[in-house]
């Protein structure tokens, strides 16, 4: 094995030890989780915790205590600790994997810790959850009990991309029970779920020669056509006719007019000499 190949497998074996020391320091804080990160002026580890104030403590006593001992026990160098508080404790699988070990260390039965914890996960908003508990259960002999929701991926790149897994333990008189949370958080993607993007059709460059084009199309679609034309000029002879008939009508209406009121006068005249005849008599 080459150098560079020994110092890899050495810092993750370190990193391993360091995260399971973190862990049982910091239990009753709520461990959510442990990222090491390597800067020029020194080795940076961020711990997640449900509550960072048991880790800090007073005055920054206890997360001194541990920048110490991690310094002492690994070998470390300028060690800086930070303790953060978990965005949603409900779906970090380090965190429900401990409450599951808690309660059943309270005497919880195991199926009512498991379904009120899935609940919980579920409620959420995490996409799947699997919770499995194995050990001595109910009796003397193993058991391994799975509680199950929603999507799940056990093998292949989906399981190791979008699975977030966390492990705890209960120490029982019977034994230790082992405790395993899966989740598949919110914002995961299945392979499956494809989004088909509209089409986007490129309008090619304007030149002048193009712009010239567009506008003498233009001006044909604006002129009116041959059929358009043709349509105009029958329009208008059938106008000019309807109009000589109306005045036809009115001017036929009109001597009718002129006869009905001669009519009407004539009486009036034949009765005018008869008053004149009598007033004589």
């Amino acid at each position: 094995m080459t150098t560079i190949a020994r110092q890899m497998v050495e810092e993750r074996v370190r990193r391993m030890l360091v995260h399971e020391f973190v862990r049982n320091e910091v239990d009753r804080a709520g461990f959510g989780g442990l990222t090491i990160q390597r800067t020029p002026l020194g080795t940076h580890v961020r711990i997640l915790a449900e509550r960072p104030g048991i880790v800090i403590g007073r005055k920054g006593v206890d997360i001194n205590r541990l920048t110490e001992e991690l310094e002492r026990t690994f070998g470390y160098e300028n060690l800086q600790v930070e303790a953060s508080d978990v965005e949603n404790w409900a779906l970090n699988p380090d965190v429900m994997a401990s409450k599951v070990a808690n309660a059943l260390e309270r005497g919880w039965n195991y199926r009512r810790a498991g379904n009120s914890m899935l609940q919980r996960i579920m409620g959420a908003g995490a996409r799947g959850c699997q919770i499995t508990i194995a050990g001595k259960l109910t009796g003397l002999r193993h058991r391994t009990e799975k509680f199950i929701e929603g999507h799940i991926k056990h093998c292949g790149e989906p399981a190791l991309q979008l699975m977030q897994l966390g492990y705890s333990q209960a120490k029982l008189k019977p034994g230790t029970i082992g405790v395993k949370v899966a989740i598949m958080p919110p914002n995961a993607k299945l392979p499956d779920e494809i989004e088909v993007a509209p089409a986007v059709v490129e309008q090619p460059p304007a030149t002048e020669e193009g712009e010239a084009a567009a506008k003498g199309e233009e001006a044909a679609e604006a002129a009116p056509t041959d059929d358009e034309q043709a349509d105009v000029a029958e329009a208008a002879p059938e106008e000019g006719a309807q109009s000589e008939a109306d005045a036809g009508k009115e001017a036929a209406k009109a001597p009718a007019g002129d006869e009905k009121a001669n009519a009407a006068e004539a009486p009036k005249e034949g009765a005018q000499p008869e008053a004149d005849a009598e007033d004589s008599g």
